[in-house]
């Protein structure tokens, strides 16, 4: 394989990173937004429902880091590029962080 070759595959593969990196943002976002913020603007006595539904999306969220590092890598036990394994480790720090501050409610 020559060398401009690998360098597009590397590329690419670090561009499908970023797509998923994109929607595991968007699954956190939604974790807050629903787990978070939703309870605090809502005049509801009950709040743990939506605790719940924002803790859902977080897990979600942690799933789409997890699966696209495991893309990355190319799905069978391949070494990925260090930027996509950054990107895949930063992605579920991320995500559990998000999970502790809405359980910690």
């Amino acid at each position: 394989m020559d060398e401009s070759a690998e360098k597009r595959t590397d590329l690419a593969v670090e561009r499908t990173m970023l797509a998923w990196w994109r929607t595991g943002l968007a699954a956190l976002a939604v974790a807050l937004a629903v787990g978070r913020l939703l309870p605090e603007l809502s005049d509801v006595e009950t709040t743990w429902p939506y605790v719940a539904l924002g803790l859902g999306f977080a897990v979600y969220a942690t799933a789409i880091f997890a699966y696209g590092g495991w893309r990355g890598a190319g799905g069978s036990g391949g070494r990925p590029p260090a930027p996509v394994m950054a990107m895949a480790v930063g992605g579920g720090l991320l995500a559990l962080t998000t999970i502790a501050l809405i359980a910690a409610g």
